[in-house]
């Protein structure tokens, strides 16, 4: 098969779940308000490190639209999928975009930093 290359992005990220590959850009996030079978769901504008699998047509809460599921292209692991077509003129925002399933993403910032909330002293107090 050979060697994968991916794209390493800088800035807040959210990655694949499963392997910590970079898939988005926060700035790249267009809404939160997304479903699917799964739970939440996130729209972005753009992803990377992704393979895209076969169009198919699918019954969405919003209608008729052509979708192909993406998958990391390291894990291989199925993340989202992307809109390839809306049938419907006020869906049509949605072509081209794309789809992350939040239970298969991890944001990069939440997953890299742990703030410790128990009570301490501070330098200044006596013991």
């Amino acid at each position: 098969m050979g060697r994968v290359f991916t794209v390493e992005l800088e800035g807040r990220v959210y990655e694949c779940k499963f392997c910590k590959t970079h898939l988005a850009l926060a700035d790249d996030l267009v809404s939160r308000a997304f479903h699917c079978r799964r739970g939440r769901a996130y729209l972005f504008n753009n992803v990377v490190n992704i393979t895209v699998g076969a169009q198919e047509e699918r019954m969405m809460i919003s209608g008729m639209h052509t979708v192909a599921d993406i998958f990391c292209c390291c894990c291989g692991q199925i993340v989202g999928w992307k809109y390839e077509m809306a049938h419907d003129k006020s869906q049509k925002y949605k072509e081209g975009k794309f789809v992350l399933e939040r239970g298969r993403i991890v944001d990069g910032v939440d997953s890299e930093f742990y703030i410790d909330t128990r009570a301490s002293m501070s330098d200044g107090e006596d013991a």
